[in-house]
């Protein structure tokens, strides 16, 4: 196995304490040694003005295979990965036929192994066929890879069946990723319900739709001990829930992905259906809250929410344009932008949300560190790059991306995954 050494770069690992201009050597899939390194190396690689972190994780990205690879395929899905600097993925279950048995997991650790790209993991699902009736084999999916349950964009409406699916979950030691909307009060909703949505006249989805489902389901993690991680979260209200339910010892995790910190309802003011994603973009007030949580750790990480989908679902009227934007090779450079060049976070907060948080709560034990003897995924980023993003240039096969367009600051410019490089720009 070859070894790649990393000089000169700085090196930022806050699950190992680590800030310092230092080398890293990679050997045998592993970290062999941090620090000042005399030795050779079979690739060399100069990381002087880089950041080193440990190797990004996206907690919650869609990939449409099986069903409609042509959107997005496991192999496409990881190219972009590791073009955003992603090492490793958590691919959400609702594919077709719908992640929900053992031999659809192992699919997904097939396909994966396939494109050799980067790590894909399979987030099971918690109800058969995603109905929120009968649970899904939990057993037999925690078994096969799954390193979390969830029917992410269908909230399990039953509260019944959530408590079941808690207690089993627990038996695993694995969170359920909760995607939290009462549907009823969303119903034919397309965006925010604000003055924005009656200036628009568009039909409106309120937050307290998130919020009541938010507040059930730490209620029911408080009642049953097990893990919940609270996706998306998008509004003032959900943030204070998680906050309260932290201070009260509940095991409650969040994430918020990157236009539910950088954008707000305004935008769909241009009928754009690239802003059209669910939850959807809240208010200004909503967002300051957000990153609030991002900086006093209420929100543990930040996720993309990456939803491929064709061009002609997203080319046709706004109300009928299905809800889901991609995000793996934006969130980086936006998470730069709008958090680390504004001085919101620092570079050590921004990583432990973008690769320590991830992997301690999927329980990816050698992931988020740069120890010896963790696993060789490193991200390399260039902080002062100035790029502007163009959609049509991405890996993804899809272009259904709100931040086209936008002119950016910092980018991956080297991945390795399992001591390979998989991507150098």
């Amino acid at each position: 196995m070859a070894t790649i050494l990393i000089r000169d770069g700085r090196v930022i690992s806050p699950a190992d304490n680590l800030d310092a201009k230092v080398d890293v050597l990679i050997d045998r899939k592993r970290i062999k040694a941090v620090g000042k390194i005399s030795a050779e190396a079979d690739t060399t690689i100069d990381a002087a003005g880089k950041i080193v972190v440990p190797g990004l994780i996206d907690m919650h990205v869609h990939l449409r295979e099986p069903g409609k690879p042509g959107e997005e395929s496991i192999a496409s899905g990881s190219a972009a990965a590791v073009a955003g600097g992603f090492t490793s993925v958590a691919c959400m279950a609702n594919t077709d036929p719908v992640c929900d048995n053992e031999g659809a997991a192992e699919f997904v650790l097939l396909q994966a192994a396939r494109a050799n790209l980067a790590n894909v993991y399979p987030i099971g699902a918690v109800t058969k066929g995603l109905q929120g009736k009968e649970l899904a084999e939990i057993g037999q999916l925690s078994h096969a890879g799954a390193v979390a349950f969830s029917d992410d964009g269908f909230p399990v409406e039953n509260a019944a069946v959530m408590r079941c699916a808690m207690q089993y979950t627990k038996m695993f030691d694995k969170p359920i990723i909760a995607h939290c909307e009462d549907r009823p009060l969303t119903e034919k909703g397309v965006m925010n319900e604000s003055y924005v949505s009656t200036v628009l006249g568009l039909p409106s989805m309120p937050a307290a739709a998130e919020e009541i489902i938010v507040s059930r389901n730490i209620t029911l993690a408080e009642l049953t001990g097990s893990k919940l991680h609270i996706a998306h979260v998008s509004t003032k209200g959900s943030v204070d829930l998680v906050r309260q339910g932290k201070a009260r010892g509940v095991k409650v995790t969040a994430e918020a992905a990157p236009h539910h910190f950088a954008l707000t309802d305004k935008c769909i003011r241009t009928f754009d259906p690239n802003f059209k994603m669910n939850p959807p973009l809240r208010q200004a007030h909503d967002v300051e809250a957000v990153i609030e949580g991002l900086r006093d750790g209420t929100i543990d990480a930040i996720a993309s929410d990456h939803a491929p989908h064709a061009a002609e679902e997203k080319e046709v009227e706004f109300s009928y344009a299905p809800f889901g934007v991609i995000g793996m090779e934006s969130m980086l450079p936006i998470a730069i932008s709008e958090l680390i060049e504004t001085r919101l976070l620092d570079w050590s907060q921004l990583v432990e949300k973008m690769s320590v948080n991830p992997a301690r709560i999927l329980g990816l034990k050698k992931k988020g560190s740069l120890a010896v003897g963790a696993d060789g995924d490193v991200t390399i980023i260039d902080p002062e790059a100035h790029w502007k993003i163009d959609a049509a240039e991405f890996r993804s096969k899809s272009r259904n991306c709100p931040f086209d367009g936008q002119k950016v600051t910092g980018r991956a410019v080297c991945t390795i995954v399992n001591g390979a490089v998989k991507f150098t720009l």
